[in-house]
């Protein structure tokens, strides 16, 4: 009996051992059966890709208007690099709206590839199309544009493309930007240009800010105002993260000093330029916005209030 039983165990062992290798050569097999799926997957979605590619590019090439700006509408929601791509033949397409709408897909190229691309659009017959240019190249942050567009700002018939290459410019940050800003203020208020001034002041701010306090600072969100919170639960960010009053702004800061006093100026242009003043950083602002904290303008006093924050302590 004891025989029979070592027997039984020893078969027993025998036959684990023989199943071993069919185990793994069926794990072996579900391993591959499974890389080859993912492959064939892969292989799969490039084809489709290409093929939503090929008819993409055959619908911009010789669809109707409306198949033209469906398809940039699609290719602006994918937001990559490679749909900006295709999106750019339709920058020279007869059709206003077409040309329009292939501004606004290509925003994913990099900045100099977007400026080199709508810098000529700026002179482009079509109002409508010189300002979603300037609009987009302020989006993009093209510095290589600031040149053209400081000359818009100075030389465009539009009044609405010299706002938008206006507020292209506060995007951008650049300090050449402001020769052509701080232009708009050598001219008297009320002669149709309110809200050249207006967005002139505002992205006068935007630039100091940058200069002042960099990119990505706690507190600064380039808006105005920001909230109506009150002033202790509000960041300070003189002295903690600014550099001093810049030279570069001597001269803006003067014009707008004379602008924040003018009584021909509109509500919204005297609270750009209180933002404006805080950013720039001098002292010499205190005054005018020390004297508005209580302003009747609620939202004029609250910039106000957000400037000072933004004012390095006299002492």
């Amino acid at each position: 009996m004891g025989n029979v039983a070592a027997t039984d165990c020893t078969a027993c062992g025998m036959i684990s051992k023989a199943r071993k290798p069919f185990s793994n050569i069926r794990a072996r097999g579900i391993v591959s059966t499974c890389i080859l799926a993912i492959i064939l997957a892969v292989v799969s979605a490039l084809s489709s890709d290409a093929q939503e590619t090929g008819r993409a590019a055959a619908i911009l090439e010789s669809g109707s208007s409306e198949q033209k700006r469906d398809t940039l509408m699609q290719l602006r929601l994918q937001a990559d690099e490679v749909s900006s791509r295709l999106a750019v033949k339709a920058l020279s397409d007869p059709d206003e709206l077409v040309r329009a709408t292939a501004i606004g897909a290509i925003g994913k190229l990099p900045a100099s590839e977007v400026s080199a691309l709508l810098v000529p659009l700026m002179n482009d017959k079509a109002e409508f199309i010189r300002r979603e240019a300037a609009f987009a190249l302020g989006e993009a942050r093209s510095v290589e544009a600031v040149a053209e567009l400081s000359n818009v700002v100075r030389r465009d018939r539009a009044p609405i493309v010299r706002a938008a290459a206006a507020a292209a410019l506060g995007k951008i940050g650049s300090e050449s930007g402001l020769v052509a800003l701080t232009t708009v203020f050598k001219k008297r208020p009320g002669s149709g240009n309110e809200y050249l001034r207006r967005v002139a002041a505002h992205s006068i701010g935007e630039i100091a800010e940058r200069v002042r306090f960099g990119a990505g600072t706690p507190g600064l969100t380039q808006t105005t105002p920001t909230n109506f919170l009150p002033l202790k639960y509000k960041q300070p960010l003189a002295n903690i993260y600014s550099k001093p009053p810049l030279p570069a702004f001597s001269e803006a800061l003067r014009l707008l000093l004379k602008a924040a006093i003018d009584r021909r100026e509109t509500a919204d242009t005297r609270r750009e330029i209180a933002f404006a003043l805080g950013s720039i950083g001098d002292p010499s602002a205190l005054g005018f916005l020390t004297a508005n904290t209580s302003n009747s303008d609620i939202y004029l006093a609250e910039i106000c209030r957000e400037a000072l924050l933004k004012i390095r302590s006299v002492k």
